[in-house]
């Protein structure tokens, strides 16, 4: 009989409830972890930006020399037929040279043979690699050493393309 009322007992009452302190504690902890970070984040401790906050003092501007010795050579406007059986029939090509003051009498000595590189390069040059996105970066730098060469070593010291237009 003494097991009859042990097993009875045992049968009648709930199953005795988990705490739930853990899932608390663990919440409090979760949500003061995110605060302190947010305030490490937005007071720059972590991940810190090089920019001045509102409350501090701007420094002086740095003053910048003023451009001296350059002068911009503008290249005479080139117009490439490109092959016959591509979709483009065209290519219009206008740039400007970036010379030392120095040097812009010798390079306008030279600005037939210049004109004549160029020409040439861009007439090889395929049409799938001129509609490719960054192909102007990369025929810009092509261009520039072959003129560097033409021109001699320190003379041009930039080629900026004005116009690139394949119609």
């Amino acid at each position: 009989m003494a097991e009859d009322d042990i097993s009875g007992d045992a049968e009648g009452e709930a199953p005795a409830k988990k705490s739930k302190l853990p899932m608390i504690i663990g919440l409090v902890l979760a949500l003061a972890g995110a605060g302190g970070g947010f305030f490490a984040v937005s007071s720059g401790l972590i991940l810190g930006t090089d920019m001045p906050m509102e409350n501090e003092t701007e420094e002086e501007p740095i003053l910048v020399e003023p451009l001296n010795g350059i002068s911009f050579i503008a290249l005479d406007p080139l117009v490439i037929n490109l092959r016959q059986n591509s979709r483009a029939a065209h290519l219009r090509f206008v740039a400007h040279l970036e010379v030392g003051q120095e040097y812009e009498a010798d390079v306008m000595l030279l600005m037939p043979r210049v004109l004549d590189v160029l020409n040439n390069y861009l007439r090889a040059v395929d049409l799938e690699d001129l509609e490719r996105p960054g192909a102007l970066v990369q025929l810009r730098a092509q261009m520039l050493r072959r003129v560097q060469i033409v021109t001699g070593d320190g003379r041009v010291n930039d080629l900026l393309v004005s116009e690139f237009v394949l119609n």
